[in-house]
């Protein structure tokens, strides 16, 4: 479905933003209780590598090398939770479906216009309301509590690198964990360790079991994203079998729409997604 507009000002939505509506933020308590949480044990696995396994080492090139590699992608991975967080996931302007606003917009005459219930909005092609956020999203695939918002149009690229470097950081404490365990049985325990052996075990133990747990449930999570995003479908639309009433891109065309052209950008959660043309951002201003 295509919009022609006329000129037109809208005032500034404040609705689920902070920071004189700088920032996006969902003030959701379960939200706001898993973000703190997926933190936390981002933090715990940081201090059981670094003090009980890598620093203690005496193998100064092998823990050298692994504290580049974990620190570099647990510092990707947070950054990446903190955008898919805070970025507007493509919110359709609430309450713009009024008389007076679309009489300021240039629809053709006999043009079916789609409205939102609940947000009482214009509904685009493709969006759906999310309870949580209480707006109608673009291209939304579903609502993450782990990140405390909607994945959608402008912060899905954020959310599939969270799952790749979570489920980097979670291979990676899984090998060190083992390692030192073996390490540690075949030497004294004392030795390998600044803290009680009970403690270190117990630590260990449970580093094992979060990166288990997190390596397989964020390794699904990356591949039926990447899986949606090769077939041009949300998770929305995969659940619901909706019929495909858009021209659906090529798989190449589908993941640089997310991605962008390739390059190293691909991979920095500090580049943006492909940008929107003039056209689109008109479309959707807030």
């Amino acid at each position: 479905m295509e919009y022609d507009y006329v000129s037109f000002r809208s005032e500034m939505d404040f609705h689920n933003k902070c920071c004189g509506g700088m920032i996006w933020c969902i003030r959701d308590i379960c939200g706001i209780i898993c973000a703190i949480l997926t933190w936390f044990l981002i933090l715990y696995a940081e201090f059981v590598v670094m003090f009980i396994i890598l620093i203690p080492t005496s193998y100064s090139l092998y823990s050298l090398a692994n504290m580049i590699i974990f620190q570099s992608c647990t510092f990707l991975a947070f950054t990446s939770h903190l955008r898919t967080m805070f970025t507007d996931p493509g919110a359709v302007p609430k309450g713009n479906a009024t008389k007076e606003m679309i009489k300021q917009m240039g629809f053709r005459e006999g043009q079916v216009i789609f409205k939102c219930p609940k947000c009482c909005s214009i509904k685009p092609e493709r969006a759906h309301h999310c309870s949580v956020c209480q707006r109608c999203i673009r291209k939304m695939d579903h609502h993450c509590p782990w990140v405390n918002n909607c994945v959608g149009e402008n912060n899905q690229k954020y959310f599939v690198l969270f799952t790749f470097y979570i489920a980097a950081i979670s291979l990676h404490s899984l090998f060190l964990a083992a390692n030192q365990f073996l390490t540690c049985i075949r030497t004294e325990w004392r030795d390998c360790t600044a803290y009680s052996p009970p403690a270190t075990v117990v630590l260990l133990l449970f580093l094992i079991f979060e990166a288990l747990l997190f390596a397989i449930f964020t390794a699904v999570m990356l591949g039926t994203q990447v899986q949606a995003i090769w077939n041009d479908e949300t998770g929305i639309e995969q659940l619901k079998k909706e019929e495909a009433r858009w021209v659906k891109k090529s798989r190449w065309k589908s993941i640089q729409a997310v991605f962008g052209r390739f390059s190293i950008g691909w991979f920095s959660p500090f580049a943006g997604p492909t940008p929107k043309t003039k056209y689109e951002n008109y479309l959707y201003s807030v």
